[in-house]
């Protein structure tokens, strides 16, 4: 975590929480954030290939000169980092991790701009699914941000980040579920855990954790 809106969002998200895998969504005050509302969100998920933007700050918005609310999240990605992205959300929303990812944003022009992004989940009780709460801050600000709009986005990094050190489903028996959200079928009974290679913990998207590390 490079940039101090990262890490700011992440210490007031980490604290909020407590002992939790994550907060309730009714629990962000904005008003104790207030400095950082130009460049957070909140994505709503809708399957592991429809995030969309329930919510996004002006200075994000502004950067890529259109009003992101509603949009996919996953749009304007190659195929690689889609993928990618699909694994660090189901991560994020099923075993409660966080992710920072270092973000290349490209004009038609050709012109780039760096930015940092953060991704920690919210539970939202009632709902039946769980939110994700952002930051996506430009590490430099060059004259151009805001008049030449992003059009599409790559990664150049990327970190999984286990708040409380290791994944909730680590040290858990194989029938637990999610610590954040039990996932269900429409007719309300537990869905079945498919079978692991020899010696994995858990799929994490398209990737399989094995003991002693993640990949």
């Amino acid at each position: 975590m490079k940039h101090g809106v990262t890490q700011t969002l992440y210490n007031y998200w980490d604290n909020l929480r407590g002992a939790r895998p994550a907060p309730n969504r009714s629990e962000v005050d904005p008003g104790e954030i207030r400095g950082l509302l130009g460049d957070t969100f909140i994505l709503e998920t809708n399957g592991s290939r429809d995030v969309r933007y329930r919510l996004a700050g002006t200075r994000l918005c502004s950067a890529h000169c259109r009003e992101l609310k509603g949009r996919n999240f996953l749009r304007g990605w190659s195929v690689k980092d889609r993928e990618a992205l699909e694994s660090l959300i189901a991560a994020i929303t099923e075993d409660a991790a966080a992710a920072v990812i270092g973000i290349n944003g490209h004009t038609e022009r050709g012109q780039i701009l760096q930015m940092e992004m953060l991704l920690v989940p919210l539970n939202v009780p009632g709902e039946g699914r769980i939110r994700v709460l952002g930051s996506c801050t430009p590490m430099e600000k060059p004259y151009w941000i805001g008049l030449h709009p992003i059009l599409s986005q790559s990664i150049s990094s990327l970190r999984l980040v286990w708040p409380d050190e290791r994944p909730y489903f680590v040290d858990s028996p194989a029938s637990t579920l999610n610590p954040i959200l039990p996932r269900f079928t429409a007719e309300g009974i537990a869905m079945p855990t498919p079978p692991l290679p020899s010696g994995a913990e858990r799929k994490v998207g398209h990737l399989t954790v094995y003991s002693g590390g993640k990949s």
